[in-house]
């Protein structure tokens, strides 16, 4: 289905109406369960929402991983057995929203954008990943199989990381900074392709230049609808009054905040510094103008005196000076070529050339 008739099939349903809106990338949907607490783990993956719903453990923290949401009824079955409000699995459904929060007392509802480089394209591809924080369950919802959140999957299976001694709070911290951290590793990737252009730029600028800043551009325009309300996000994180978040996870919440602003700055430096770019190409081809009508112009000026002689004695008078001497032709020939080298030399004192 078009992206046109996914907008057209939503207009006119009720609020609530679960309806997957966006691309299906992945086949087969993967749910993975993880329980744990400072004793204990448990890592499986399930092959039916049954199985997963079967193995959450109240006693622990649990994290429910849910990789494809273009199943519909995977998530439905799952809003109805943790009571999600239809709005939020709504929500879940439909891949285009913007970074948002939601708190619905009994769980707190985070939208974010994770960034996928794709190395041969030299393009970020953007998915959206939904976190719901519950008094002991973390469920996120992903388009498709990232490796965003390895990095916490490998604390958890660490027994002495300080994420098993904490509660479901501090897990969705760290996915939240998993995400944001994940930013940095793509804006130095960005920061290079810059640096690239960036010589080709001074070097020699081609039309290729251009389309590669303008690609540049179009990909800090994505990036920065993914982080500006991502900013939002995580202060209204921080200073929601919850019972869900603790005191202690305050404190993480606020670095999780000062890296979003670092994200922030380092994008609009990004897009200042394609700005000037595109500016420094439309100079050098400006000068590139400039230099070829200069060597024109001073060609046309040499050669003016010249056509004016060759003129004169193209006329075709009878008595004209010089017309039955010997050596008039070779002497006109010599006054032209001394013409035109004193030019020159006038042209080169004066740094014309």
């Amino acid at each position: 289905m078009s992206k046109s008739n996914q907008k057209r099939s939503q207009v006119g349903l009720p609020p609530g109406t679960l309806l997957h809106i966006g691309e299906k990338k992945i086949e087969t949907v993967k749910i993975t369960v993880i329980n744990y607490d400072q004793t204990h783990f448990q890592e499986k993956e399930a092959d039916s929402v049954e199985e997963c719903l079967s193995l959450e453990n109240t006693s622990q923290i649990t994290w429910i991983n849910i990789d494809g949401i273009h199943d519909v009824e995977t998530v439905q079955k799952i809003g109805d057995y943790f009571n999600i409000h239809p709005l939020t699995l709504e929500d879940i459904l439909n891949t285009r929203q913007r970074p948002k929060m939601e708190d619905f007392a009994e769980y707190i509802f985070l939208v974010l954008k994770a960034w996928h480089y794709h190395e041969k394209e030299r393009k970020v591809y953007t998915d959206q990943i939904s976190l719901i924080l519950g008094p002991h369950v973390v469920i996120s919802f992903q388009e498709s199989e990232g490796n965003v959140f390895d990095p916490i999957k490998k604390r958890i299976r660490n027994e002495k990381s300080i994420i098993r001694k904490m509660g479901a709070d501090y897990l969705a911290y760290a996915l939240v900074d998993a995400i944001v951290d994940n930013y940095f590793v793509i804006l130095e990737t960005f920061g290079e392709d810059i640096e690239d252009v960036q010589e080709k730029l001074l070097a020699d600028p081609t039309t290729e230049t251009l389309e590669a800043i303008q690609t540049l551009k179009r990909e800090m325009i994505t990036l920065r609808k993914s982080v500006w309300p991502l900013r939002e996000v995580v202060n209204n994180l921080e200073r929601r009054e919850s019972l869900l978040i603790k005191k202690g996870t305050l404190v993480y919440l606020r670095d999780v905040y000062d890296h979003t602003i670092q994200v922030m700055d380092t994008v609009e430096t990004f897009r200042d510094m394609l700005a000037g770019m595109l500016d420094i190409y439309l100079s050098s081809l400006s000068n590139k103008m400039n230099e070829v009508m200069k060597v024109l112009t001073i060609i046309a000026t040499i050669f003016i005196p010249l056509t004016f002689i060759a003129g004169i004695y193209g006329m075709n008078f009878v008595y004209m000076p010089e017309l039955q001497n010997y050596w008039g032709y070779p002497v006109v020939l010599m006054l032209m070529s001394v013409i035109g080298l004193s030019m020159v030399m006038y042209f080169r004192k004066k740094k014309w050339l």
